[in-house]
């Protein structure tokens, strides 16, 4: 993968047909020490990324000439090396057929026309987070690989969002594919601490996100008397046909429902994709059980 190094700057690509929205996207981005590449149209951009693929995110303006928007994203589906950029879609259509689309074609997250600057702070942040989070998940598997394949019935505790990351890494390589199954089980973890055990509701996480608290008030949760001593349990288990992980935590639960399926209402927030992308990349099968303080999370063993 053509990158570059996750400990630099985050560069961006921006691909938009009005000059305006170049300068006032760059100048926001770049106050916020992002490095920002710009292109005046897809053709433009494509005519870019056949020699520079470095990029952390790439914000897509949807109608353009010569090639749109849409245009632009399934060339960049087709490509190894920029299918796994996150595409942020500019778009000054809020109808839910035009957001389905790009969520189908690949575009994960979307900006409306005009945006507020917080949200596109936020949003930018959160693509090149999930990026930047995947990426290091890839590099620590192979810095760490270890023998956990003959791993067959295990019981885990843990806390923090850095006790996640290593139980990540660890349960990852006991499954066949640890880099499809490492994101995933991350962003299950993960939730099981934040929306779990220290009861961040999503709106509040969505204000967090926006203000730049959201970390703060993590770790001001995990010090707090009322969430310090909850865990989060894992069981794992290796059968004859699957593996199944099973990830429960002490809180109030949640309905699940709607977050099985990532939604056009939830595509212009800076979160909410987590479980609907375990779902779809990372797991054969997503359960969740009771009021959804347990998630049973299953990986196929067939041609293992």
């Amino acid at each position: 993968m053509n990158s570059g190094s996750i400990d630099r700057k985050p560069r961006l690509l921006i691909v938009d047909d009005e000059p305006f929205n170049l300068e006032i996207l760059s100048e926001h981005l770049q106050d916020a020490d992002y490095e920002v590449i710009t292109a005046e149209d897809g053709e433009a951009a494509w005519d870019l990324l056949a020699t520079d693929r470095a990029f952390d995110a790439i914000l897509l303006d949807r109608m353009m000439p010569r090639m749109d928007g849409m245009a632009l994203l399934a060339r960049l589906k087709q490509q190894p090396e920029l299918m796994q950029v996150p595409v942020i879609m500019q778009t000054a259509v809020g109808a839910a057929e035009n957001v389905r689309e790009g969520l189908t074609a690949g575009a994960y997250y979307y900006l409306i026309k005009p945006f507020q600057r917080d949200m596109l702070l936020a949003i930018v942040s959160a693509a090149v987070d999930f990026y930047r989070e995947k990426r290091r998940l890839e590099q620590q598997l192979v810095a760490q690989a270890g023998n956990y394949g003959q791993l067959i019935n295990a019981e885990f505790e843990f806390r923090s969002l850095e006790e996640a990351r290593q139980l990540t890494l660890v349960l990852s390589h006991a499954c066949p594919e640890p880099q499809r199954v490492a994101l995933g089980l991350s962003e299950l973890l993960v939730n099981a601490v934040e929306h779990g055990n220290l009861g961040i509701r999503y709106g509040e996480k969505t204000r967090l996100l926006q203000l730049g608290r959201w970390q703060d008030e993590i770790e001001s949760r995990l010090s707090h008397p009322d969430y310090a001593g909850r865990r989060v349990r894992v069981q794992f288990q290796r059968g004859e046909s699957a593996i199944t992980i099973v990830i429960t935590d002490q809180g109030a639960g949640f309905d699940w429902r709607p977050f099985l399926e990532f939604s056009p209402e939830r595509a212009f927030d800076p979160h909410g994709r987590g479980i609907s992308m375990a779902r779809m990349l990372s797991f054969d099968q997503i359960e969740y059980q009771g009021e959804g303080n347990t998630v049973v999370a299953r990986v196929s063993l067939a041609g293992a």
